[in-house]
């Protein structure tokens, strides 16, 4: 099983990117808001699932290891292919997600491409109290385009030098008391995680 892979991104596309790991490409199926998020030379950390097939070995990769749980859960209900639980997670966050189960809403998920309201009401109904939503979801932070900022904006800050970790800790910080114009935009969102973290690695390095 691989259950994780890092490395340099050598290819990105709609909902696909291609990680480099000790010289070999792997192909990995991610959700769109983290295709969006990653560029060309950057350095990737995904969790991944490895789906077996009889004709076919796919990789599933999410840069949280929630998102990862999620996806399996997913995928263990009725009708619900990998395929279409990626795009649960391209439309809808962790929280939302787990939102929708506890209010046992299934029109969240039949808006998703290819789940159909039959299968909606299916995930409603077998995921029942298998998923909690984290705090931060009253703040509206899990938004799929808030999602999508914060990730470019750890990103961003990977590239200055911080470590994944600190990078994320301090967007998810920092995404919990910006303002809803601030968590839209990734220049915004940029700025006030530059002013708590101060200098980067590298520009310290460099003095």
């Amino acid at each position: 099983m691989i259950s994780s892979l890092r490395g340099s991104v050598l290819h990105v596309g709609a909902e696909s990117v291609v990680v480099e790991v000790g010289g070999v490409g792997f192909a990995v199926a991610v959700p769109v808001p983290l295709a969006r998020a990653l560029h060309l030379g950057d350095e990737a950390f995904l969790h991944t699932n490895l789906v077996v097939r009889d004709d076919a070995l796919s990789l599933y990769g999410f840069a949280e290891r929630d998102e990862l749980e999620t996806f399996a859960l997913l995928v263990s209900v009725s009708g619900v292919g990998p395929k279409s639980a990626l795009g649960v997670l391209s439309a809808l966050s962790v929280d939302q997600i787990a939102e929708a189960v506890a209010a046992e809403d299934d029109a969240p998920f039949r808006r998703v491409s290819g789940i159909g309201p039959k299968t909606a009401k299916l995930i409603v109904v077998q995921l029942a109290g298998k998923l909690h939503a984290s705090p931060r979801a009253a703040t509206g932070t899990g938004a799929p385009a808030a999602t999508a900022v914060a990730a470019q904006v750890v990103a961003a800050l990977v590239a200055l030098g911080w470590s994944e970790r600190v990078s994320t800790e301090t967007v998810h910080e920092i995404v919990a008391d910006a303002s809803a114009s601030d968590r839209a935009a990734v220049p915004a969102l940029l700025k006030l995680a530059l002013a708590q973290l101060g200098p980067s690695r590298t520009e310290r390095t460099s003095v």
